[in-house]
């Protein structure tokens, strides 16, 4: 089977998307794009072929681009659930009911997605996700609030949360176009 990609800047690095005929396959932010390709072609075991300007792929860097701007609460691009089966799905489902600005414990999603005593199988859900932010499993935190993890870049994280937060107050100012990456290479972030 192929897929198609495409990389698209955010303010966090670069989102490396793949879309099926079915929609979005994979969703990665990372450093270093190549690397992120290589992974969802292992996981996808097919073709990856850049994108030729599919809607799919213009749609979706819109929709970043309107988050980042804290113009967008919530993402609507169709999701190919092929890589996801099982709890893992229900648990990110469950995920994507987190209001904007908002957060919820693992516990919680467990208990949202029907499985109360599933708080660690969530923390798997979430850090296994192939749908970085367009499921906001950056609004799940520890059970005593703290951040806990997101990708290993808590900082990410913490950046997220607060854009969210941020935009939902009154008389805000809208988001500056802050670069998260170390020196503003594309690629390379904090």
């Amino acid at each position: 089977m192929t897929f198609r990609y495409a990389i698209i800047p955010t303010p966090i690095g670069d989102a490396v998307s793949a879309f099926s005929g079915e929609g979005l396959v994979a969703l990665r932010i990372a450093p270093e794009p190549e690397w992120a390709l290589e992974s969802v072609s292992r996981e996808l075991r097919g073709a990856l072929l850049p994108d030729d300007g599919s809607d799919a792929a213009e749609e979706l860097a819109a929709q970043l681009e309107a988050y980042f701007a804290g113009e967008r609460r919530r993402f609507d691009v169709a999701l190919d659930w092929r890589l996801v089966a099982g709890f893992t799905r229900e648990a990110l489902e469950a995920v994507r009911e987190i209001p904007y600005g908002a957060t919820a414990a693992y516990g919680e999603v467990a208990a949202m997605a029907g499985r109360p005593r599933a708080a660690r199988a969530v923390g798997t859900a979430c850090r296994t996700t192939p749908y970085s932010l367009v499921v906001p499993v950056h609004r799940v935190v520890r059970a005593d609030g703290t951040i806990g993890g997101y990708g290993g870049d808590e900082d990410v994280k913490r950046f997220l949360i607060e854009l969210e937060q941020d935009a939902l107050a009154p008389g805000r100012v809208p988001h500056p176009g802050v670069d998260h990456r170390s020196d503003g290479a594309a690629g390379s972030r904090e």
